[in-house]
């Protein structure tokens, strides 16, 4: 594989990549690394899948790929891990994320795991953070940290350092990319813009898009209907499709759509299978797709009507999330320890 068709692989179903001419240097030097961060909160769900799913690319790129499990960062943000949880949610969040690369068809073994408290407490981390903590304003910090860190008038410390400290993992991880969803761009921007100060690279960065909730406009951790759980059944994924917003035509703000694009076809791709509409012979028969584009045409012109898109499209999320949910639901003390509260 050349060093073109593994920028195509990397750069591909994504929504920005920062810059694209230093991509491709990265590519073509030897054993190029890329990094992206989870911070163990609340369960995971599709949302982490599609950003999960590219890990498989990278690693068909050849590029090295660690996973951290940031549990510090987890309680650092208005403690939305309380901290006699964090080793229970960072296990469930290493299970998950290994069983979502094996549905997307690599090899979750391929993957380097690291624990943010593994190197987050130690020298020399923790000298270029309080480096970091006297150069950086509040007003820098904040700015860059808002489409991640919880904000409130009266904010408590833990989300600024929250930002200072994500910025300094791509260095102390050691990677050339950093990765991670759209919403991360102020944070990684702000590295790319200090880390040279402390005598590190600036990473290259490649940003996820991050997908319309299935009731329209955000997805939303607190809205149920917004989103499809990993542990959701076939009955329940249907049914928040069913009642998914999919305006005939319309494909601003459709999460049906962009499930769809972001993690069907590139799954259904990799299994050499074709997205399949089936319809009685009176509306035309199936329609067999084997292009998200050709699918959003049709869509468009509104010669696949939404509610055959949503029956298929159920039944396609629920034939790629059936081996994780079934993987996680093998092993109930994981989440019942990582969720103490959870409803079932």
């Amino acid at each position: 594989m050349d060093t073109g068709e593994r920028r195509e692989l990397v750069s591909r179903y994504t929504e920005e990549v920062v810059t694209d001419e230093e991509l491709e240097a990265v590519l073509a030097a030897d054993d190029p690394s890329a990094y992206i961060g989870y911070a163990p909160t609340g369960e995971m769900h599709i949302g982490h899948f599609t950003t999960i799913r590219k890990l498989a690319d990278f690693l068909r790129a050849g590029v090295d790929v660690t996973v951290l499990v940031a549990d510090l960062h987890a309680h650092l943000d208005d403690e939305k891990s309380p901290f006699d949880l964090l080793d229970a949610r960072t296990e469930y969040y290493q299970e998950a994320i290994e069983a979502m690369i094996d549905a997307a068809g690599a090899d979750g073994e391929r993957i380097e795991f690291v624990r943010g408290r593994d190197f987050e407490l130690e020298e020399p981390y923790t000298l270029d953070l309080y480096r970091m903590l006297a150069d950086t304003t509040v007003s820098r910090a904040t700015r860059a940290g808002s489409e991640v860190v919880r904000q409130s008038e009266n904010p408590k410390l833990g989300g600024l350092v929250y930002t200072l400290m994500q910025s300094l993992d791509v260095a102390a991880l050691d990677a050339d990319i950093a990765y991670g969803g759209i919403d991360q761009r102020g944070i990684y921007m702000l590295a790319r813009e200090v880390l040279p100060d402390y005598g590190y690279d600036k990473p290259v960065c490649v940003f996820a898009p991050l997908l319309s909730g299935l009731t329209g406009g955000k997805m939303s951790a607190s809205d149920a209907g917004s989103k499809i759980n990993l542990t959701d059944d076939a009955e329940t994924i249907d049914e928040k499709l069913q009642e998914a917003y999919c305006p005939a035509g319309d494909v601003e703000d459709n999460g049906v759509l962009e499930y769809v694009r972001y993690l069907v076809f590139p799954v259904f791709e990799e299994r050499g299978e074709s997205f399949v509409v089936e319809r009685p012979e009176k509306f035309g028969g199936d329609l067999v797709y084997d292009s998200y584009d050709d699918l959003e045409a049709d869509f468009v012109r509104e010669e696949l009507h939404p509610l055959d898109l949503k029956n298929a499209t159920a039944a396609a999320i629920d034939d790629v999330v059936a081996p994780v949910r079934e993987h996680l639901l093998a092993d109930p003390d994981l989440l019942d320890a990582a969720y103490p509260d959870r409803e079932e």
